[in-house]
């Protein structure tokens, strides 16, 4: 199962609607996972055209009466805080921030069973705009940056992809300024 990864696509504060190129790369996926900060339940609408999507509640996708670029996220079922998915035969964990073992002092595993209540696979995450696929004791941590605000910055950015096969999962990042 080819699986599309993006985060932190903060519209409409980053721009109107999502770049071309994130249907590009997301061209073949059977489900897009969403780590947060859509800001619009819009994002999920058009990412739905290309294959089922769902997605965690970031921070910014909270109601935000006073920021008009943050309208906020309503309650939707492709929504919630975490999403635990099974795919052949491994599980994925879906939230918006899971810290590194570097920024918290707390165990890997524990923090697995705080913010997921659960051990997972995968671990699909964002918050950070930063990318990365990383492996921590035995689980894979991606993150897919940000497509429209990498680093912070108004510039195109990276989604991921996750192929899941043979009760292995293997994740790449996607530079859209490539496509």
């Amino acid at each position: 199962m080819l699986i599309g990864l993006i985060s932190d696509t903060h519209i409409p504060e980053a721009g109107k609607e999502l770049p071309p190129q994130v249907y590009k790369a997301f061209r073949g996926v059977e489900l897009i996972l969403h780590a947060g900060d859509m800001h619009v339940i819009e994002v999920l609408d058009c990412l739905e055209q290309i294959a089922p999507v769902l997605a965690a509640r970031g921070n910014g996708d909270h109601v935000y009466s006073s920021m008009p670029n943050r309208p906020g996220v309503p309650e939707d079922p492709r929504v919630k805080e975490v999403h635990i998915i099974p795919v052949g035969g491994l599980t994925i964990g879906l939230t918006h921030d899971f810290p590194l073992p570097e920024e918290v002092i707390t165990p890997h595993d524990k923090l697995m069973d705080i913010l997921l209540g659960t051990r997972t696979d995968v671990i699909v995450c964002g918050h950070s705009h930063i990318q990365l696929v990383r492996k921590i004791n035995g689980t894979l941590i991606v993150n897919p940056g940000s497509p429209t605000l990498p680093w912070g910055r108004f510039e195109l950015g990276t989604v991921g992809l996750l192929e899941m096969a043979n009760g292995e999962a293997i994740a790449r990042i996607v530079d859209l300024k490539s496509l």
